[in-house]
């Protein structure tokens, strides 16, 4: 790839208390940041505005909430606009990181055409429900994919290359999204780096909130498996045949 222009990409939804020590901290590590408002209320539009007017970040807003994952593919499309070939996915709620920046830009920078995953290690913060949640998407995932080629489809901390993020097909809105897409990059042919990173779930007394709706969107991720797996059941055997398929690089050092 001949040029290397990366900025972070930041969705959020009424994360009014922690989007601006979030993208504070992400600009002491790089210069350019694009914020994705997703319709939130007074106070999240406001903090988000705000970021704009002092340029600390580009912004833009959807005026009616489509997800986390609307948000996303609403920032691919605003930062191909504004220039850039990579985008760091960063979530607004402080849970990331932020110091393995430089890390995941340099795996980024080495492999350009390679999509870097965030590879979760928790501390005692996670709450339990999602850690057992998590487990069954990891296994549904290496159904899909084959075993360690996604380390973790689900942390919101990576970096996409532009192009490929945008040609892929119709994914989910919501928190379908994250795995979805890495699911169908790697079904494309977009080698995968996984890196590990710390997470930390804060508080709601932090400014911590979580948008995971414990039903409604396990309920939508159990449905993308099954259609998933069920697709990749159908074709896997296929590109077997074909010494094709799915693969995971190495991580940078």
């Amino acid at each position: 790839m001949a040029e290397f222009r990366v900025c972070a990409l930041i969705p959020t939804f009424d994360n009014p208390l922690t989007v601006r020590a979030v993208v504070e901290r992400v600009r002491a590590q790089m210069a350019d940041v694009v914020v994705v408002d997703d319709g939130s209320a007074a106070a999240g539009r406001e903090a988000v505005a705000e970021l704009g007017r002092e340029g600390l970040a580009h912004t833009t807003r959807r005026a009616v909430n489509g997800g986390k994952g609307a948000a996303v593919k609403t920032g691919f499309a605003y930062a191909r606009e504004l220039g850039y070939t990579h985008a760091l996915q960063v979530d607004a709620d402080g849970q990331h990181q932020l110091e393995d920046i430089p890390r995941f830009l340099a795996a980024a920078q080495a492999r350009p055409e390679a999509l870097v995953l965030g590879a979760p290690e928790y501390d005692a913060t996670a709450p339990l429900g999602r850690l057992i949640g998590r487990k069954i998407t990891l296994f549904w995932t290496a159904v899909e994919v084959g075993r360690g080629v996604i380390t973790d489809p689900m942390c919101g901390f990576r970096v996409y290359p532009l192009a490929a993020a945008l040609a892929v097909p119709r994914t989910g809105d919501r928190m379908d999204f994250d795995i979805e897409i890495a699911v169908r990059m790697a079904w494309m042919g977009v080698p995968i780096v996984n890196l590990p990173t710390q997470v930390r779930y804060l508080g709601r007394d932090e400014g911590g909130v979580s948008h995971f709706h414990m039903l409604r969107d396990n309920l939508r991720i159990a449905g993308m498996h099954t259609r998933l797996a069920m697709t990749a059941l159908l074709w896997r055997p296929l590109l077997r045949l074909l010494g094709r398929g799915p693969r995971s690089l190495p991580a940078a050092r």
